[in-house]
């Protein structure tokens, strides 16, 4: 009682289709998946763009603690 046979579902791609018109469905499903390709594109760009960032990062970041722990350790002794 609770799921949608297929007929429920023809009935409803019938009505939207009367409704909306292939052409604008059509011009929604062009306009869907061009923002989906962008989406796929940027996030590959950013991944790249991450990737040097965080090698950038990891390099700088361990010298940077060290000063720290160095910091720490002479401020202690004082």
């Amino acid at each position: 009682m609770g799921s949608l046979s297929i007929w429920h579902w023809l009935i409803v791609l019938v009505i939207v289709l009367l409704v909306f018109g292939t052409k604008k469905l059509r011009n929604i499903g062009q306009d869907l998946g061009g923002a989906v390709k962008g989406f796929k594109d940027g996030m590959k760009e950013a991944d790249g763009g991450a990737d040097a960032a965080s090698q950038q990062k990891i390099s700088g970041h361990g010298q940077t603690i060290d000063g720290e722990a160095r910091e720490k350790v002479e401020k202690t002794h004082s």
